[in-house]
């Protein structure tokens, strides 16, 4: 399983506050094409992220785990959440 943190490193107090999470779960494939499953929980704070509730889910398919940067798979996780959309 692979866990995106994104933190906040305050540069007055050097408090961490942890902001969101998202777990991609290999479930399937092959070496060269693996399929994952996606989870972003709910919540704003470690505390809230840590009782694994889960806010959207998703799934990416027939990924070419060994070609592309894993940021490419964190992106493609994303878009296929729906988000990175303009907000109306």
């Amino acid at each position: 399983m692979i866990v995106v943190r994104f933190e906040l490193h305050s540069a007055i107090t050097g408090a961490v506050t942890e902001l969101a999470r998202m777990h991609i779960c290999n479930v399937g494939g092959t070496m060269q094409r693996r399929n994952y499953e996606i989870h972003v929980l709910r919540g704003r704070s470690k505390a809230a992220l840590d009782q694994n509730v889960i806010q959207r889910q998703g799934t990416v398919t027939n990924w070419p785990s060994e070609q592309a940067h894993v940021w490419n798979l964190v992106a493609e996780a994303l878009r296929g959440m729906g988000y990175g959309r303009k907000q109306a």
